[in-house]
């Protein structure tokens, strides 16, 4: 193997395990992420504060980008030819394994919303809230871009791994569960557990990638590439 090349020998969960520079670009961006999952609305969802017309706008502004996430895997799956590279290889297998279990992932929000009051129509009509829509528009627009590294870092790391740890911060407490119907809170709640449970490890296997496919020294602009689709991301969200 080159010296430049990388193949992951450490644990998956450990950032150690990656080469410096993407060390660097993850506590650079920590900030960033921080600020999402902190947030002062998901510690209301989770304490139960949040007033309905407040969770129910957030549940409609969200719909976009969850019942489109599928379609921007499947845009980076594009660029993912077989026998490229180790690295295209891992992406292709990852993103075609995450495209199905993504497609479920629609019918548990609406699951959510519902409990919430609201329709599939509210959710697809939904008027008052572009600038919470506007993450669907940007993970469309960086998924379109020819660069695989960049639109796995922006969706797969960034996006994912912040849905990850709100989730896992509003399931950290029963509140929000107990506040819901009985008759229909499993149904509910099965977004927010799915999430919190197994975002844990996706974040983490793009991580991979992403080292994987530039290696122990990429160019600077490659580098500055990633950092800022991962930042920017955050910052949509």
């Amino acid at each position: 193997m080159a010296a430049t090349e990388f193949r992951r020998t450490g644990p998956l969960k450990e950032l150690t395990s990656y080469p410096q520079w993407l060390q660097n670009v993850v506590r650079e961006t920590n900030p960033d992420k921080e600020r999402v999952v902190n947030h002062p609305l998901f510690a209301m969802i989770r304490d139960a504060t949040l007033p309905l017309p407040q969770l129910q706008r957030f549940l409609s502004g969200v719909w976009l980008t969850v019942e489109r996430f599928p379609h921007f895997m499947a845009m980076n799956l594009q660029k993912a030819q077989v026998g490229d590279s180790i690295g295209v290889d891992m992406a292709r297998r990852f993103l075609i394994q995450n495209i199905r279990v993504e497609q479920k992932h629609a019918d548990y929000w609406l699951a959510w919303a519902q409990a919430s009051g609201l329709r599939l129509e509210n959710l697809k009509m939904a008027s008052d809230c572009f600038e919470v829509q506007a993450l669907a528009h940007w993970c469309w627009y960086i998924s379109a871009q020819p660069s695989l590294v960049v639109g796995v870092a922006a969706t797969n790391y960034a996006v994912e791994g912040a849905t990850g740890e709100w989730s896992n911060l509003i399931c950290s407490k029963d509140d929000y569960a107990n506040s819901l119907p009985a008759s229909s809170r499993t149904a509910a709640m099965r977004w927010l557990r799915v999430h919190a449970e197994y975002d844990d490890t996706h974040p983490w296997q793009a991580l991979d990638i992403v080292a994987t496919l530039l290696g122990n020294e990429p160019s600077a602009p490659d580098v500055d590439a990633v950092r800022a689709a991962i930042r920017t991301s955050f910052n949509f969200m």
